[in-house]
């Protein structure tokens, strides 16, 4: 297993879960540095994150001192298993392009030039690759932050959009070019990766489709140590989460 350092993310409280009133917003009882009870912090993962946003759980907090917020936090992980799961999705760009950029674990090798969000017919891509013979790469990347059994599966909740993106890709390969999707498992306890059929079926038939048509799929896992985010290994794909 590797151990590669790819970004810091620093933290500027500890704090214990209480509840999650919706989706976009939690609340927690921050323990350190400075205590204080039913503190608002701001989900950026839309996710359901059933196994870690529960009561009691530790959460690592970061301060976003903006005038303009409602909330003055942001949730970065949660303890899970004995490891901490990031759970914030404002990352996945830049530990993405440092994948990509790195020689020792981008999947498509060497490469020219990265151009973020996309636009392809009604879905926007979150990545086009081009390789050093010019020809390119459209890339969607996806976090997961589920698992159970050993296994890492997404998506934790019904993914319309998910599935779209899917569609998506799926049509490029029809029409001749390279696909990928990237899924950026931040769950130590995780032996491979399948798509959640139980959760969103439609979901996990759109990927047989894409694995079908050709559609590159790659699933990296990732460990944090409450300040950097290390590269593990690239896990096995699976099609069936149970």
């Amino acid at each position: 297993m590797k151990n590669i350092a790819l970004i810091e993310i620093e933290h500027d409280a500890e704090a214990k879960f209480v509840e999650r009133p919706n989706r976009f917003l939690g609340v927690v009882n921050i323990i350190k540095p400075n205590p204080a009870e039913n503190v608002k912090v701001h989900v950026r993962d839309p996710g359901r994150l059933v196994d870690i946003l529960l009561p009691g759980r530790l959460m690592l907090l970061k301060y976003a001192g903006s005038v303009t917020r409602k909330t003055k936090w942001d949730l970065i992980a949660g303890f899970c298993n004995d490891h901490w799961v990031l759970v914030n999705s404002g990352y996945h760009r830049s530990i993405t392009e440092r994948i990509l950029t790195h020689p020792g674990i981008s999947p498509f090798g060497k490469i020219k030039s990265i151009t973020p969000e996309v636009t392809f017919g009604h879905s926007r891509l979150d990545f086009v690759v081009m390789l050093p013979d010019d020809s390119k790469i459209w890339i969607e990347v996806k976090g997961c932050t589920l698992a159970e059994n050993g296994i890492a599966s997404f998506p934790d909740a019904p993914t319309t959009r998910g599935r779209k993106h899917l569609e998506s890709l799926i049509e490029l390969r029809n029409r001749g070019e390279r696909a990928s999707v990237i899924f950026l498992v931040f769950r130590n306890d995780a032996e491979k990766f399948a798509p959640n059929e139980v959760i969103d079926p439609l979901f996990a038939r759109a990927f047989e489709k894409a694995v079908a048509a050709g559609v590159e799929i790659y699933s990296l896992q990732f460990g944090f140590d409450t300040r950097t985010i290390r590269y593990l290994r690239t896990l096995p794909v699976v099609m069936k989460s149970r």
